[in-house]
């Protein structure tokens, strides 16, 4: 090789054919391409235990591709497209381990735990840090764990399913904390404690982003329900003009200027600045680039269970927050199908308490209490630790904690209180409507006073403040003036103050018994 090269540098008469057999050696030889993984497997990571472990990447077409972790090795051979994957035999609560994975070069990754993995997404309130929750510096001193990881995937809509993403493992502690997702975090450490095994947090989250971004384009397509919102986005992207579009910011902007120019000289506050234009398809907003960016290039590593926090950017008035009803199951059954992996345990978080108008929020809830239905599901209710002026409650401790109660009772089989009283039929006797409850742990509690956030309606659907009592475990509403009381709503307003709890602490779920 070094000779054809010194010909084909040189100027005599063989320095043409030098030319050419360099170019048919170089066409007859491709770059083999080195072993690679995806970012998540990665130093600092955590596999799940007691499952089969997949461990996948790409190198050459046909490259024979070892993997050795925890005494066991793997062989297989990358397929036409460089694709390769292996799957290994159950682990153990264990570690820190090597994965060495070895082609034409050889890969390490260290530090490698195995115990419980959980995969934590949703929009602003899942991506709120533990630097923006209640008690930080207390929660800082308090976070020398590290056999607690957090692999944070960076924001990237996507038009098209990635194969990998950008992020990395980092182990907890006092430095590191602090960056961390809020509800996953203390989710996470609770299990870590009762357990007593490493847990892996995997927090793909978003903020400001609505249900239809984070599920699959081919579920969603096919969802009669689903197709008014698709034809708006298929409309916007239509009529998108990245010259007009650009020429009209340029003109906001200059506007801008001048006003921010203007308050500054005032002593007044500087309006916000124009966005620049994007094509609505790259938008975060966009249905399916947030599942084609930071879920897509997740699967198909091995999770115990997913945990969900969003809702708020799907509540902005009744028609979304009823179509939420739909949007809910389908992405859960959507993620469940991707993984391969049955029935995964899949939680989310009822929305908070927050004053805002109309209804949009109470059908979310709803929505979310009616979604129950699934199969390996579960839900905390949390109408008593929100804010009313702050759609980012601080209180994430309690929020991790519900859900921490959910899986130690759900997927770990532990004997405990997990959710609070939840309805399960009713009745009307004479002029009363009878409530029945479920989840009722240690009886029915009227929290700080007698029992309110009741409401009940005749046939006329005229809705009137309720007396509410406890007998039991039912409880038994009515009003005077409702003579042949036909429905009950309990806690039906975007920030209400009701106060039924069980006798484990835990608050009720808002809800109603009429229907649309």
């Amino acid at each position: 090789m070094n000779r054809l090269c010194k010909h084909v540098r040189g100027s005599g008469p063989w320095s043409g054919l030098g030319v050419v057999l360099f170019g048919l050696y170089a066409l007859g030889t491709p770059a083999r391409a080195e072993v690679r993984l995806p970012k998540i497997l990665s130093d600092h990571m955590v596999l799940q235990r007691d499952t089969a472990v997949p461990i996948w990447g790409w190198s050459s077409p046909g490259e024979e591709v070892n993997v050795t972790l925890a005494g066991q090795t793997k062989t297989t051979k990358a397929g036409a497209d460089g694709k390769w994957r292996v799957q290994l035999e159950p682990l153990q609560a264990a570690g820190p381990h090597t994965l060495t994975v070895k082609g034409t070069n050889t890969l390490t990754v260290e530090d490698v735990l195995v115990g419980e993995v959980w995969l934590a997404s949703g929009q602003s309130n899942m991506e709120m840090t533990v630097r923006g929750a209640r008690d930080f510096e207390k929660e800082q001193a308090a976070a020398d764990l590290p056999q607690i990881r957090m692999f944070t995937v960076r924001h990237n809509p996507s038009r098209e399913p990635q194969a990998d993403c950008s992020g990395s493992w980092h182990i907890c502690s006092p430095g590191t904390v602090g960056a961390f997702s809020a509800t996953a975090y203390f989710f996470g450490k609770d299990l870590h404690q009762k357990l007593g095994a490493p847990v892996g947090l995997i927090n793909s989250s978003f903020g400001g982003t609505p249900i239809e971004a984070w599920t699959s384009i081919d579920v969603q397509k096919n969802q009669p329900e689903l197709a008014a919102l698709l034809a708006t986005w298929d409309k916007r992207a239509a009529e998108y003009n990245p010259s007009t579009a650009k020429t009209a910011y340029e003109k906001q902007l200059a506007e801008w200027k001048d006003r921010a120019e203007k308050a500054k000289a005032e002593g007044k506050t500087a309006p916000r600045a124009p966005q620049r234009p994007s094509d609505p398809r790259e938008q975060p907003h966009h249905p399916a680039v947030l599942f084609n960016g930071m879920i897509a290039p997740l699967i198909p590593y091995a999770i115990r269970g997913v945990i969900w926090y969003q809702g708020e950017s799907n509540a902005g008035s009744p028609r979304s927050g009823k179509l939420y009803g739909v949007q809910l199951p389908l992405l859960i059954k959507d993620w469940r199908t991707r993984w391969g992996r049955g029935q995964i345990p899949f939680a989310w978080v009822q929305l908070p308490n927050f004053q805002t108008s109309g209804e949009g929020w109470s059908y979310v809830r709803e929505a979310m209490l009616e979604t129950m239905s699934l199969p390996h599901t579960g839900m905390t209710v949390n109408i008593d630790i929100g804010e009313a002026r702050d759609i980012h409650p601080k209180n994430k401790q309690d929020i991790g904690h519900r859900l921490a109660l959910w899986a130690l009772a759900n997927v770990y089989g532990q004997h405990l209180a997990w959710s609070g009283p939840l309805p399960s039929g009713h009745r009307t006797v004479g002029r009363a409507v009878e409530l029945d409850f479920k989840h009722a742990d240690g009886g029915l509690v009227a929290k700080d006073g007698a029992l309110r956030g009741f409401t009940i309606a005749g046939a006329d659907k005229q809705w009137r403040p309720a007396t509410a009592r406890i007998e039991g475990n039912k409880v038994l509403v009515s009003n005077p003036e409702v003579k042949e009381p036909v429905a009950v709503r309990y806690d039906w307003s975007s920030n209400p103050d009701g106060n039924l709890y069980n006798g484990a602490g835990l608050p009720a779920s808002p809800f109603r018994t009429d229907k649309d």
